[in-house]
């Protein structure tokens, strides 16, 4: 069950329509996870400081369990969201970070019990 939350400091408007959902599909393709199990947040028009420089800039955080806990993977998913937010947000790489977080089954609560239960 990935989580896969965007901030930028790049206005609404600026953004892709139907940039939650592409980021959902992409998500699911690069962490081998079904769509229907991928959550996403997008938050934009946010006040931010990326290497501490104003411009615009994107922070994409990636939490899972089992994709996202080693360099390896890691490496891999990078280079994919990498490509896709560049794509979609007109930002370089340099104004872009990445954050992964490896989650366990009962950090997860879901239907009144977590992951591990399920």
């Amino acid at each position: 069950m990935p989580f896969v939350e965007l901030d930028t400091s790049l206005p609404a408007e600026r953004l892709p329509p139907g940039l939650a959902h592409t980021l959902c599909a992409a998500a699911a393709d690069i962490l081998g996870k079904p769509a229907e199990r991928v959550n996403v947040t997008v938050r934009s028009g946010l006040p931010m400081v990326l290497s501490g420089s104003a411009e615009p800039c994107a922070q994409l955080v990636v939490s899972s369990i089992g994709v996202v806990g080693t360099a390896e993977q890691n490496k891999g998913h990078s280079a994919r969201f990498f490509d896709l937010l560049t794509a979609q947000l007109g930002l370089g790489p340099e104004r872009i970070l990445i954050r992964f977080y490896p989650l366990e089954p009962w950090q997860i609560g879901k239907n009144r019990t977590v992951m591990t239960f399920l």
